[in-house]
This record gives structure tokens, C-alpha cells and sequence, in this order.
């Protein structure tokens, strides 16, 4: 019986859980990771308005786990050896036969004062911070903003960013509050979204001037501080600020063989193989894989490289060609509390829906739709 190992419990990591259960019935499948705790962060955006509490998306794994087979090694990794075989963890050592790291990215936190901005995709915690400290705040500057790591372009996400800015838009209008905030977007790039497509980048600014929020883009980020954001092009007062840096990979892949990309991440081929090493694969943020420049740090990426990921782990387990690749497309549905706006892009196609109050609940029934496969 072939003994396969998955790091972490994101998106990238279940969905790698069901495709080799799917498979390979009769394999070993333990999963490390520190809880056995999924996190559904597309879902975080709802937690300041009180849409969502943080129970209903912290979904308890152990139902899960139990149906498929699977043994959950509680345990933070620190490291690797013997060429992938050997997984180092904080309560000793998991040998394997095959390798899946899924482990997620990590921000990078190196700007002067970035502790005194709360970091959204942090989690749900992080989440419920924002959600209190507008809850205090009578008046006053809220930045929201995103960077990225220059050396690694794909590793950002900016997406949850305007729907925390339009979010609270739209939150502070429904509480009668308004008038008494300025909102602040701002980021290193001329024109935000542009990853999602130039028509998106449009629609994106036109709904930022509609909701008479300002900008301050195209400057580089210098540092925070408790009250004030300062750029290379000048500085502005803030109340809260809510940012987030670029990503880089996990500070365990430092003690490991794991080829590295410039940016820090794990670098792979097309079929979500380790370059260089056997039956190791990586799937969601924490690789760095060939494709277009605006490929995504998304769940919906982070599933379709698990995908192809477990498929190939299993064929090579089996000796046989390991020939499985992913698409790259970018779907997401920019969500403002009241209505959504549907961006797609795939190497041949960009396509966009203006906001309409249908795709809030269309995200809405597909969190519903989306969890109930881990649900007890």
C-alpha cells in the first residue's frame, strides 16, 4: 500500500484528498497540518457587515477525513530531506512514498510599520478585527490597498481587496455613516485589477469614481504608521488601513531540497511537478508555476493544480506517464455586499458582467454549494 502524504488543509490540499481517494482507493493518505480545520476565506468579506460569523466558515474536517480515509497528523512541517521521502514536522518525522505540498503562501511582511495595517486574507481572525474596528470608529480615513512581491508577479492577491473596499462602501451607506469616511485605494500599480483585464481595470475605477472613493495609485509603497500611509508619492492621514502585501513561500521550505523560484516560492513544471525531484508535487500558492503573467492566486487555480497534481501522483506511484496539466483561468465574482461583478479570463478569452445584484447570490449559493462537501 503506497503511503502518500499532503501538506496543509486549504483548498488545494482537500481537493488533492478527494482526487487520490478518487484514484487510488487503497492508498495512505495522511495529511499534515497544525488543526484539522478548513478555512473558507472567500468568505471573509461578509464577516464586518455580520453576513457571516466565523463559525460558519470554520469547518471542522474530522467528518471528512473519516470518509475518505484519511489520518490527520496534527502538526506544523518544518522541513524536508531524502529527496521529498521524509516530511519534517514539529512532532517528528512522516515518511512517505509521494508527496503533495499544499501548504499555502506566505505574506511578505518586510515594509516599516506594516503591523499597524490589519493583513485581510490573514484569515478569519484577521477578519473579524476589521469588523470590529469599524464598529468603533465614528469618523475618519479608511486605506485599503495591495502589493506584490516584485520578484514573483503571480504571487498577489488583490481581488479580496476591492471587495473589502466596496464592501465597506456599501456597509458604511446602509448604517447611515457615510459621509463621515473618506476611502482610500491605493496600490504600487497605475491600474488596479489589471491582471483581471484591461475591461475590468475600467470597470473597476468607474465603480471607485461612482462610489466617490479616492485613489492613490501607481507609487511605490514606502512604509505604515499608525496614522498615516506614505508612498514615493506622497503621504495621507488613515484611520484604518487594511493591506496586502505580495506572497512568498513558507519559512519551513528554507530547511528542504525544494528548487526555488525568485520569489520564494516552490518551483514546478506544467504537470505540478517539483523540478528535479520524483513523486513530489505542489499545487496553490505555495508554487510557482510556467503560464501567463495574470495566472491567479485563487481557490479556483489552487483546485485545478490539485487536480492535475494528484492525477499525476498516482500515475507516477503506478510508473505510468504522469501527463495531467491545468488550464489557467481566473474566474471570481467581485462582491460588494449588494451585487457582484463576474470577471473571467483564460489564454484565449476575457469576459465580464457589470455588477448585478443576481451574482451576489450566485457567490453566495456557491460557498453553499462549495462546503457542504466537507460539512459533518
Amino acid at each position: 500500500m503506497k503511503k502518500v502524504t499532503i501538506v496543509g488543509s486549504g483548498f488545494a490540499a482537500l481537493t488533492a484528498v478527494r482526487e487520490l481517494r478518487k484514484r487510488e482507493a487503497e492508498a495512505e493518505i495522511t495529511l499534515v497540518s497544525p488543526q484539522a480545520v478548513f478555512e473558507y476565506l472567500p468568505g471573509i468579506i461578509w464577516i464586518p457587515p455580520g453576513l457571516r460569523q466565523g463559525e460558519d466558515l470554520r469547518i471542522p474536517l474530522q467528518r471528512f477525513f473519516q470518509r475518505m480515509q484519511v489520518r490527520h497528523f496534527a502538526a506544523a512541517a518544518t522541513g524536508l530531506k531524502d529527496g521529498g521521502r521524509t516530511l519534517l514536522t514539529e512532532r517528528g518525522e512522516v515518511i512517505n512514498d509521494g508527496l503533495l505540498i499544499c501548504s499555502g503562501g506566505r505574506f511578505l511582511k518586510k515594509l516599516p510599520g506594516i503591523e499597524h495595517a490589519i493583513t485581510p486574507c490573514e484569515g478569519i481572525a484577521a477578519a473579524e478585527r476589521i469588523r470590529d474596528r469599524l464598529r468603533e470608529l465614528r469618523s475618519g480615513t479608511i486605506a485599503i490597498g495591495f502589493g506584490g512581491n516584485p520578484k514573483e508577479p503571480a504571487a498577489m492577491r488583490g481581488g479580496p481587496m476591492f471587495e473589502f473596499l466596496f464592501g465597506i462602501d456599501q456597509q458604511l451607506r446602509r448604517e447611515g455613516r457615510r459621509e463621515n469616511f473618506r476611502l482610500v485605494f491605493f496600490t504600487p500599480g497605475e491600474k488596479p485589477g489589471q491582471r483581471l483585464g484591461p475591461k475590468a481595470v475600467e470597470g473597476l475605477l468607474r465603480e471607485m469614481k461612482k462610489r466617490n472613493i479616492d485613489t492613490h495609485l501607481g507609487y511605490k509603497i514606502k512604509a505604515f504608521t499608525q496614522s498615516k500611509v506614505i508612498t514615493e508619492g506622497g503621504e495621507f492621514d488613515t484611520d484604518l488601513t487594511l493591506f496586502m502585501p505580495g506572497m512568498t513561500g513558507n519559512l519551513w521550505f528554507d530547511n528542504s531540497e525544494l528548487p526555488r523560484s525568485p520569489g520564494g516560492l516552490i518551483q514546478a513544471d506544467r504537470h505540478c511537478r517539483v523540478s528535479g525531484m520524483e513523486k513530489v508535487y505542489v499545487a496553490g500558492d505555495s508554487g510557482s508555476f510556467p503560464g501567463p503573467e495574470w495566472m491567479p492566486k485563487q481557490a479556483h487555480m489552487a483546485d485545478l493544480q490539485a487536480r492535475a497534481a494528484a492525477t499525476n501522483l498516482v500515475a507516477e506511484l503506478r510508473g505510468e506517464p504522469a501527463e495531467a496539466t491545468f488550464r489557467a483561468e481566473l474566474v471570481c465574482i467581485v462582491d460588494s455586499q449588494r451585487a457582484g461583478m463576474l470577471v473571467t479570463r483564460t489564454e484565449s478569452r476575457n469576459f465580464m458582467l457589470p455588477p448585478m445584484r443576481l451574482l451576489h447570490w450566485v457567490k453566495r449559493a456557491y460557498e453553499w454549494w462549495y462546503l457542504r462537501q466537507y460539512r459533518n
